[in-house]
């Protein structure tokens, strides 16, 4: 008779553990190293099979030159484009572990904020190497660039991308030094409820370097606010960011030109942006930095966008 018995919860994820070392996983020559969260890791000495926990440490990988040796990203891994032909893992909140042990990875590379530690910790019991960064603002960006070039040994292709990073944010801290006025911009990241970012964030770092007044921040995270709250504030500048690009902006645009008091509106200088060059703690960062900068000092820029008057 057959056995219709249900199957004890979690005897998926054990037959992985099971097949994993079975499989012969795991790693003899390896180096101990210290992560981003203060973690002692047991990294491989050369890891060809990397999986990718978050966007943003995807982009580092690719631009590494290290992308032959992802097997695996989370949802939203969509720059370059080609990342999104990697096997999904799922989102860097909801990561799906029998998806990630079944990619059999020597080293896993999560982001402390969003990465469930629950995951990491049980792919940790599995042998599985979990380095874990903490990029908080530019400089941090650059520092994980770095060290992820170091435990995939491509130190000198990651010096160039710092290098580069570095130099085109010299260039733009140049052209805004000089200005007289920081306008006063605000960055809205959600419609409804509107929201902003506050101080402690990539785009408050942002917005001070390409010489403007983030008129958020005064408060830390991501404050809420009502239209009153925005009206009172008289930005001289509304950026707009959102995953759903234009339908959203052509609603805010809709939104804030009744206000024609709005010095933003009267002066026509509501901008769409791409927010992933102003939330992804990657090498695009300096991207977003470079456009911020061209839209609060137009004057700074010649037609072409790249060189200064």
């Amino acid at each position: 008779m057959a056995n219709n018995k249900t199957k004890p919860a979690g005897w998926k994820i054990r037959r992985l553990i099971f097949l994993y070392f079975l499989l012969g996983a795991g790693f003899v020559h390896a180096d101990m190293v210290m992560d981003h969260t203060g973690r002692k890791v047991r990294v491989p000495d050369d890891p060809v099979r990397v999986v990718s926990l978050a966007p943003s440490i995807t982009e580092i990988v690719y631009s590494l030159n290290c992308e032959q040796r992802l097997v695996g990203a989370t949802q939203y891994s969509d720059y370059p484009a080609e990342a999104g032909n990697l096997p999904s893992v799922g989102s860097y909140v909801y990561l799906d572990l029998e998806k990630i042990v079944s990619l059999k990875p020597d080293l896993c590379i999560a982001i402390k904020d969003g990465n469930p530690l629950r995951i990491i910790r049980r792919l940790e019991e599995m042998n599985i190497a979990v380095y874990a960064v903490n990029p908080r603002d530019l400089d941090s960006v650059m520092k994980t660039i770095s060290d992820i070039g170091k435990i995939l040994g491509t130190e000198q292709r990651a010096g160039e991308v710092v290098s580069d990073m570095d130099q085109r944010m010299a260039a733009v801290s140049k052209k805004v030094d000089s200005v007289s006025h920081r306008p006063g911009v605000f960055f809205e990241i959600g419609v409804d409820p509107i929201v902003s970012a506050g101080s402690n964030t990539f785009i408050n770092e942002l917005i001070q370097k390409a010489g403007g007044c983030n008129l958020a921040g005064g408060h830390p995270g991501y404050p809420r606010y009502s239209v009153e709250d925005v009206l009172a504030l008289a930005p001289e500048i509304i950026i707009v960011t959102s995953m759903d690009r234009q339908k959203v902006f052509d609603r805010v645009l809709q939104q804030w030109q009744q206000w024609e008091e709005l010095p933003a509106v009267a002066d026509d200088r509501i901008h769409l942006v791409d927010s992933n060059l102003y939330d992804r703690p990657s090498p695009r960062l300096v991207k977003g930095l470079e456009e911020l900068a061209r839209l609060l000092h137009p004057q700074l820029f010649d037609s072409d966008g790249d060189r200064a008057r």
